[in-house]
């Protein structure tokens, strides 16, 4: 060792929220400059500023809309110009964006695809931030590459960023990049979580920070329960266990480059910085003292909605294929299976209402012909509740207690789940008790 400290590579994404105006700008480089480990930062466009604001990306699909449909557009691009503009001159820099705008317009009226006119809510962004930093600014379009079949070309982006970005400080734009050809393409809606995953994929980070306007990814519904407790530390299998049961967290695009590389992904508060946020890795060494003291709930969350198909026959138990004859007839008509439970000679399945409520006769008459059932019942107004942790393993009676939680509170129970790998349980309850089956689970585990 020379004396000199290692420099851990930490790249920083901030959200809409976090760059709304110039107040936030002041945050966002604050929180860079505390850190050199900072280099590489992404962003989105401007969020809202206050609850009945616009967010820079709607105004932008609004502006592409008026000009395809013939309406005048440039009341609504002039609001986007002088944000931009104010944001600019309250943070006292000289970037020349008047000339670019006008660039802009002339494209518009000459003819623009709606991602490269969209696309310019994070170009304008990285501009300003960059400029107030005193970093680079490289465009998304020369980093982020697509195939011709619209997925990210993994190979050639990784070599472009690691050519291009290198121990640069830099700022580029989230949320899109282009086509071989050049041409602008967007991803989908919090795509720049996607681009941020990619560039720390891609420079092997020592951290992917995702800074946002909470404190990280809560145990529960916020809406539902009182105290927004963040989860401190939680696995790539839990989160998309919690995502996939309805709790709102990041893009499931931007997990994968990280996880693939096994770069802690940490989510944090711009409006908090201090506070440490949620850690998302593959796994955690924690000791016996640790472990101890962490409750063995990661987190609850739930969806409602839901429909419950129950088929029952003498011998549906023993006959071969009989339960995938079942799934086939929804698979046939593209309704996924959200989940299923079952007894002797009984399966239910388990499905979006929605989605049920457009096929569903054509479902029921085909089981009924084809099975030829001894009874069969459709029940509307299911919800469901997970109960999500990596130690519950470790817990003797953890199923007990959630049972009996429940319970105590007169909540009926319809259902019961648990993965093989036991890091869910899942119940089924009836829709009026999902937001109290939440708050009972979380101030008994909390």
């Amino acid at each position: 060792m020379d004396g000199k400290e290692i420099i851990m590579l930490k790249v920083a994404k901030f959200g809409g929220s976090s760059l709304a105006d110039s107040t936030q700008f002041k945050k966002v480089r604050e929180i860079i400059l505390m850190n050199p480990a900072r280099k590489v930062v992404v962003v989105s466009a401007p969020g809202k500023r206050f609850p009945n604001d616009h967010k820079i990306t709607d105004l932008l699909y609004l502006c592409h809309a008026h000009i395809t449909y013939g309406v005048d557009y440039s009341p609504v691009f002039s609001l986007i110009r002088e944000r931009f503009l104010s944001i600019r001159d309250e943070l006292g820099l000289s970037v020349p964006l008047e000339a670019e705008f006008d660039a802009l317009e002339k494209e518009m009226h000459e003819g623009i695809t709606e991602a490269k006119l969209v696309s310019r809510g994070e170009y304008f962004t990285a501009k300003l931030l960059a400029a107030y930093l005193g970093y680079e600014f490289i465009d998304a379009k020369d980093l982020i590459t697509f195939g011709f079949d619209g997925s990210v070309d993994r190979e050639v982006t990784y070599a472009s960023i690691e050519q291009t970005v290198r121990s640069r400080s830099v700022v580029v734009p989230g949320f899109y990049g282009a086509m071989p050809d050049g041409v602008i393409k967007l991803m989908s809606r919090g795509g720049s979580d996607v681009t941020g995953a990619l560039i720390a994929a891609a420079l092997n980070a020592g951290v992917y920070e995702n800074w946002t306007d909470v404190p990280g990814i809560l145990m529960a519904d916020p809406r539902i329960v009182q105290d927004e407790r963040p989860i401190p530390k939680i696995t790539y299998l839990e989160l998309r266990e919690l995502s996939y049961i309805g709790a709102k967290v990041l893009h499931e695009d931007s997990v994968f480059p990280v996880r693939a590389k096994n770069i802690p992904l940490n989510i944090r508060n711009t409006n908090d910085p201090d506070h440490p946020g949620t850690v998302i890795m593959e796994a955690f060494d924690e000791d016996e003292t640790e472990a101890a003291k962490a409750s063995f709930i990661t987190g609850i969350a739930g969806k409602t909605g839901l429909t419950v198909i129950t088929v029952i026959k003498n011998g549906l138990s023993s006959a071969v294929g009989a339960f995938r004859q079942i799934l086939g007839f929804f698979a046939k008509y593209n309704v996924s299976v959200a989940y299923t439970c079952g007894g002797i000679d009984c399966y239910s399945v388990i499905v979006e209402t929605a989605v049920f409520e457009q096929v569903k006769y054509r479902i029921i008459s085909e089981l009924e012909a084809e099975m030829k059932p001894d009874s069969m019942t459709v029940s509307d107004g299911l919800a469901v509740v997970a109960v999500v942790g990596r130690k519950m393993v470790l817990r003797v009676g953890c199923l007990a207690k959630i049972m009996s939680t429940l319970g105590n509170a007169d909540i009926n129970i319809r259902m019961v789940t648990a993965g093989p790998e036991e890091m869910n349980v899942i119940v089924g309850v009836d829709e009026k008790d999902f937001a109290r089956s939440v708050k009972v689970l979380y101030e008994e585990f909390k």
